[in-house]
């Protein structure tokens, strides 16, 4: 049965006959204009799924998830400014069209109409996905994912007091704007929105700015199971630190009305509210969803039966505001309309090559005030005698705290947050002092919950920050990888480069650390992040390296907009001696400030032409290591640190590469997932065939003793460079 015909059908007859579902009587302040203007989004939120259905059954539109039973959230959107960023649940078309009404030159039905038929002019995604979003409106896309936009919008909204005393230079929300989160009574379940609603309440709790309006739009189930009634309340309602209001959205005055009070709470107290929303979900889950396959046709039949249009003709009769025929003149004329614009919208252009569909993976650059560095005074008084320390060699973990310090003297737009990175100076010291040379504005020690510290680090940068996130270890990273590939690595792909996520994520991990942590802290898997379209991963050998990459990641999310992730290897952090204890041939000293690698630039050691050894990180320290052995043994090798692990250094590879006999790829990840793969299938395509490969075995990381027998050693380099090159010991 098709029950959007059924409640069209519904509609039309009810109103004609005057049958309208009960409820409370109109309690507003809103003029009746308004109240009318209030109806026509929700018409046209409502005629907007029924023309998307009817593109569906003609092979004209894709995939939707419709907003019918939700259209009180116009009445929210009013209570809101368009200078306040909302972040919205996929069924608030109703929102978005009412914010349309309050920015004038808005050509709304169109604009969504050229989203449902995915053409390549729909104004957001440019045709990569059926989203609501507008720049204009200060709506950023959201896709499907559950929940995964609410850690950044805690983040944005944090944004919003801090940059009362540290402006960023890209800057893009008011002083006096909150930040407004959507979302449905079954992604409330999800960890992503206890965590990101937690951290709401551990920040407001502490009395920390945080303007920040959470929505719950609670339809009574999630797809196919229901949700406990009672339970969002019960929930909710006594968190610590966050204020609840309850509302009957099937009401728009109500709504508005109960709307306005918490919208006027966060914004004069600039703390989290919690808006209760109850809903009706019309039609099933989503075009393709079939609801009388697992729900009782009474539970259907009562929520169509409490239509929320109907609602707000009697609203609109009570307060004479409009008629009822009159109202129902605009229903469906709102149809028409609709349908007549899709005629064209289904006409207009789609994308057709793969370089199209890709064009907006990468951000486009934006402009930035010219930094020539600070003064050498203003340096001296901010390192004191570790200004005299960078002239002698050093490990890295001290070169990268050093980095970091000169990074936010230069830049006052950047801010590092993590667990202990503060007083701490994080596990292994890498921000050592940065708290008390910036203060705690800019160093934020953050609760231990890696999606909070990244969605933190997303909402930042949509209010122009450059954040530098940490986690502290590469396997709790896992807690929160959505949070890489389903949010910031994919807003600026939908939202055709219109919004974007900066950012250089720093992350301590890697194998060989002795005799600690297990495969929890030497983690040596970054298949998670190499797949990620659009994401820059770096990953330094050395202090010097790593200083220099740095600099160019910080570059490169500054003024290309880039997602970096910046992987440490933990056990080269103090790493001092490279061939006998006490040569001190692993430290370097602190390159200028000026000094930079640009992605793509590998580092060449040695100039030898028999064999080519390809690696990165350890691999790099033990491959220098097995080179010397390997000269000893009339093997001539160079040793090529890749340094930038995605997207692949291609070009210098192969021209390193291309001037030597064989090639030998050292892995220190595991061999099933890892670099090697694509390095493999990159020389066999250019042609090279005398290849090898030595990865770590498919296993974790013991702790203790055998810690590093699963990993590559620079015997085992030594070993494997003779047998591929046909030489003996």
């Amino acid at each position: 049965m098709d029950r959007a015909a059924i409640v069209h059908e519904a509609f039309l007859a009810r109103v004609a006959a005057g049958d309208f579902p009960s409820g409370a009587p109109a309690q507003t302040t809103l003029p009746r204009p308004k109240l009318v203007e209030l109806y026509r989004a929700q018409c046209l939120s409502r005629q907007l799924d029924r023309t998307s259905r009817a593109m569906q059954k003609a092979g004209q539109g894709y995939y939707t998830i419709g907003s019918s039973g939700h259209e009180g959230m116009a009445a929210v959107a009013e209570a809101l400014r368009p200078t306040d960023m909302a972040f919205l649940h996929y069924r608030d078309a109703a929102f978005q069209i009412q914010r349309a009404a309050q920015v004038p030159g808005q050509t709304i039905a169109w604009d969504m109409l050229l989203s449902f038929a995915a053409s390549s002019e729909d104004p957001i995604s440019g045709g990569r996905h059926k989203v609501l979003g507008s720049k204009v409106l200060n709506i950023p896309p959201q896709t499907s994912t559950i929940a995964s936009h609410l850690p950044k919008a805690v983040g944005a909204a944090y944004s919003l007091g801090l940059a009362r005393r540290c402006p960023p230079e890209h800057r893009c929300l008011p002083d006096d704007s909150l930040v407004m989160c959507s979302f449905g009574d079954a992604s409330a379940n999800h960890s992503t929105a206890q965590g990101a609603i937690n951290t709401a309440c551990w920040t407001s709790y502490q009395s920390v700015p945080l303007p920040l309006l959470l929505v719950c739009e609670d339809n009574g189930i999630g797809i196919s199971v229901p949700t406990p009634k009672g339970w969002i309340a019960a929930n909710f309602a006594h968190r610590p630190g966050l204020k609840y209001f309850h509302c009957n959205g099937l009401d728009m005055c109500e709504t508005h009305r109960t709307a306005q009070v918490a919208t006027d709470y966060v914004r004069t107290h600039r703390k989290p509210a919690f808006l209760h929303i109850k809903t009706v979900r019309l039609y099933g889950h989503a075009g393709s969803d079939v609801e009388a396959a697992y729900r009782d046709p009474r539970a259907t039949q009562a929520d169509e039966a409490n239509d929320p249009l109907l609602h707000s003709v009697r609203l609109l009769a009570e307060t004479g505001a409009c008629p009822p025929q009159e109202a129902l003149k605009i229903y469906t004329q709102t149809g028409d309309q609709c349908t007549r614009i899709a005629a064209e919208a289904v006409t207009r252009p789609h994308l057709n090559t793969a370089a199209q569909i890709a064009a907006s993976l990468i951000p486009p650059p934006r402009a930035c005030a010219p930094t020539n560095g600070p003064s050498d005074p203003v340096r001296a008084q901010l390192f004191g005698a570790d200004l005299r320390a960078m002239a002698e060699p050093q490990p890295m973990n001290r070169l990268i705290s050093w980095a970091l310090a000169d990074l936010m003297l230069a830049h006052a737009e950047v801010i590092v947050a993590g667990q202990d990175v503060g007083r701490k100076g994080g596990v292994y010291g890498v921000t050592q002092k940065l708290q008390a040379r910036f203060g705690p504005d800019r160093v934020i020690d953050t609760l231990l919950d890696e999606q909070s510290i990244l969605g933190l680090a997303i909402g930042l940068a949509h209010n122009g920050f450059v954040p530098i996130p940490e986690v502290q270890f590469l396997a709790y990273l896992h807690n929160a990888e959505d949070q890489l590939r389903g949010e910031a690595a994919t807003l600026s792909f939908f939202s055709n480069g219109q919004y974007t996520n900066p950012m250089v994520l720093r992350i301590a991990g890697l194998g060989y650390q002795r005799g600690f942590g297990g495969h929890f802290h030497n983690d040596n898997s970054l298949s998670v992040l190499r797949d990620i379209p659009g994401l820059i991963l770096a990953c330094p050998s050395n202090g010097a390296d790593a200083v220099m990459m740095l600099r160019e990641a910080v570059r490169l999310a500054r003024e290309e907009q880039r997602l970096v992730v910046f992987i440490e290897p933990i056990a080269l952090y103090t790493t001092r001696d490279l061939h006998s204890p006490g040569d001190g041939a692993w430290m370097q000293t602190y390159p200028a400030p000026d000094r930079r690698l640009a992605l793509g630039e590998v580092g060449v050691h040695g100039n030898g032409t028999d064999l080519a050894i390809v690696t990165y990180g350890n691999g790099a320290y033990l491959s220098r290591q097995a080179r010397k052995t390997l000269e000893a043994k009339g093997v001539d090798a160079r040793v090529i640190d890749l340094r930038w692990l995605a997207p692949l250094p291609v070009e210098a590879l192969l021209a390193q590469a291309g001037a030597c006999d064989a090639v030998l790829v050292v892995d220190e990840c595991r061999r099933t997932g890892s670099q090697s793969e694509g390095l493999m299938a990159l020389f066999t395509e250019a042609g090279h065939h005398r290849l090898a490969r030595l990865t770590a075995e498919d296993t974790f990381i013991a702790t203790g003793p055998a810690y590093a027998a699963p990993l590559p050693s620079a015997e085992g380099v030594v070993e494997a460079a003779l047998t591929l090159t046909g030489r003996t010991g």
